[in-house]
């Protein structure tokens, strides 16, 4: 009999956990990323021909950095490794995947989505100048290219990201001009009960706060936003924001890091058909699953913060946990005790990002109030204006039919970093819940593609 075809999409810590117990278990899996290695982006390596150590560029998960990529460097061996590789659409049980302009069609028994989490963006008054970043940019920027994304850098939104990557600026001799948090502190102090569980990863949070304290940067928290001064050029020169205490107060700098936590991505949870569900902790939508990882779709597992953000720890526990489940039900034998534990551990995790939730909250209101005339679709160059009115014009009070008269959504990104913010601003306008907005719709191909074209002889 063949073995079962298994496909792992993500070679992150989800990813990396979930093929080590695949191939543990006697099986080749194929790994497809899109990344030249693995890794992802919270433990992005950097290229081969940079040599500095692991504790300068994983600050406090250096260690847990240095164990995944010396799993995958033993696993490597064991699996159908395919980096640098884009699954763009599927149908049926076949992925479509595109590497360096070559296409491809992989079949799979079992699909296991490892694909991560991206920046969720406010928008802001300026935010579409040159000069102004996602945290994870500002990461690969460090990490991938040893450089900062400018000279002064000012880091703005709210979540334990914006912490660790100012943390690793400073650590990298960057000027960090400040951290400014829409969260207001106290928030943090009533979700305390719940970040006890995990008090080892509290301490650590706490650890990077006061070392950029100790370095000197000032650290705002309960900011709200104002706007992103421009330069003549169009470059960004300036951050203004109403601090705490309702004083309006201006960082000249020539770049910004933004960031509000993460939301994971899910076009091929959506092309794969699966259903999704509304957080209401977090205002945002996710795939339906069981504790376990299966979704409602057969054969379709997801794990890591591509399923529900939990952060990289807790993907490692839920990548092996979803390997497990597609092994059970392809009639593998499973550990009961091994089942059992993760899924303990999972729990503990669930309810410590419960606390991160609360401490470092989505400003919802922030976005459904952004000014008329501030751009919240940049590929497309839509204003909050824009969409308010055809909201009004058109009574599109859902989130596909307002992308179809407006554009919002419809652009490079496919609404990666505007259709959160847009639906509150479609909430807002029509007077409904988000939750009835709905969500924008994946569509393959997930991302642009490269085409060549044949010259006639």
């Amino acid at each position: 009999m063949a073995e079962p075809r298994i496909v792992v999409v993500g070679a992150g810590p989800a990813g990396v956990r979930c093929a080590e117990t695949l191939a543990a278990a006697g099986l080749r899996p194929v790994v497809i990323d899109e990344g030249r290695r693995d890794g992802g982006q919270i433990y992005r390596r950097q290229p081969d021909n940079f040599r500095r150590p692991y504790e300068k560029l994983y600050g406090t998960e250096a260690a847990r950095a240095r164990a995944l990529h010396e799993t995958f460097d033993v696993l490597r061996e064991q699996v159908d490794y395919r980096p640098e590789t884009l699954v763009w659409s599927m149908g049926g049980k076949t992925l479509h995947t595109v590497r360096e302009g070559r296409h491809a069609a992989v079949e799979y028994d079992a699909l296991i989505l490892c694909t991560g989490a991206i920046d969720r963006l406010a928008p802001i008054k300026g935010w579409n100048s040159a000069g102004a970043y996602s945290l994870g940019a500002a990461q690969i920027a460090l990490k991938s290219q040893a450089c900062a994304i400018g000279r002064e850098v000012v880091f703005l939104g709210s979540g334990p990201l914006l912490y660790l990557v100012a943390s690793q600026y400073v650590a990298a001799g960057a000027k960090v001009v400040a951290v400014l948090d829409t969260s207001p502190v106290g928030r943090r102090i009533a979700a305390l009960p719940k970040l006890l569980a995990q008090p080892g990863v509290l301490w650590t949070g706490l650890g990077l706060t006061l070392g950029l304290y100790r370095a000197g940067v000032p650290v705002l928290t309960g900011v709200t936003p104002l706007e992103i001064a421009q330069g003549g050029a169009g470059e960004v020169r300036s951050v203004l924001v109403r601090d705490g205490t309702g004083r309006e107060r201006r960082f000249d700098c020539d770049a910004v890091g933004m960031g509000w936590h993460l939301r994971p991505e899910t076009q091929l949870a959506d092309l794969a058909r699966c259903e999704f569900r509304f957080d209401d902790s977090s205002r945002q939508w996710v795939v339906k699953r069981d504790e376990m990882g299966r979704s409602t779709s057969s054969g379709v597992y997801l794990a890591g913060d591509g399923a529900y953000v939990l952060g990289a720890r807790a993907a490692e526990a839920s990548g092996r946990l979803a390997a497990l489940a597609a092994l059970g039900d392809l009639g593998r034998p499973v550990s009961d005790a091994a089942v059992a534990g993760l899924k303990a551990e999972l729990a503990r995790w669930d309810r410590f990002a419960a606390g991160l939730r609360q401490a470092f909250p989505w400003p919802f209101s922030l976005a459904a109030q952004t000014p008329d005339e501030t751009v919240v679709c940049r590929c497309e160059t839509i204003t909050a204006g824009e969409l308010r009115q055809v909201v009004r014009a058109t009574g599109a009070a859902e989130a596909n039919r307002a992308k179809a008269f407006s554009r919002v959504g419809m652009g490079r990104c496919q609404g990666r970093y505007c259709g959160q913010s847009g639906a509150e601003i479609i909430a807002c306008a029509s007077g409904s819940p988000v939750e009835q907005v709905g969500r924008l719709r994946g569509q393959a191909p997930v991302k642009p593609l490269p085409v060549h074209l044949e010259e006639e002889a």
